[in-house]
């Protein structure tokens, strides 16, 4: 009999360019967090290391390329629910490729202020809360 998991564990990235600014994407209608504002990530698959997944999961929604290397922790959050998310949140001081919402997604650079004024998971907030105290 195959075990139900007790939660998901989900990667996302803190990217930032020249002005500072975060890379955020909308939550696709059907998704979890419909509607709201995310870090760009998503679930780390049977198999996968974090790091390994937040690459793969960039590369598949928003065509950017990350290097693993590159990749730096900055926390973590939980979400509630059957089952529970544990969002890992790492920063990224590279990547390659300019962002295009290959699955339909709207996104884009925002301010710290900016993110804030999103409509956002608790989870996420969160983590924005920890990058700018």
């Amino acid at each position: 009999m195959e075990k139900k998991p007790t939660f998901i564990p989900v990667v996302a990235v803190a990217l930032r360019d020249r002005e500072g600014r975060l890379l955020l994407q909308q939550a696709l209608p059907g998704k979890r967090h419909e509607g709201q504002w995310e870090f760009p990530g998503g679930k780390v698959e049977n198999g996968e290391t974090p790091r390994f997944a937040l690459c793969r999961e960039v590369a598949e929604e928003l065509a950017i390329e990350v290097a693993e290397a590159g990749l730096e922790p900055a926390g973590f959050a939980e979400e509630t629910g059957d089952p529970a998310l544990v969002l890992m949140l790492y920063n990224a001081s590279a990547w390659r490729g300019d962002p295009h919402p290959i699955e339909g997604q709207e996104w884009g650079w925002f301010t710290p202020a900016a993110a804030f004024a999103l409509p956002m998971p608790a989870m996420d907030r969160a983590l924005l809360e920890r990058l700018y105290p």
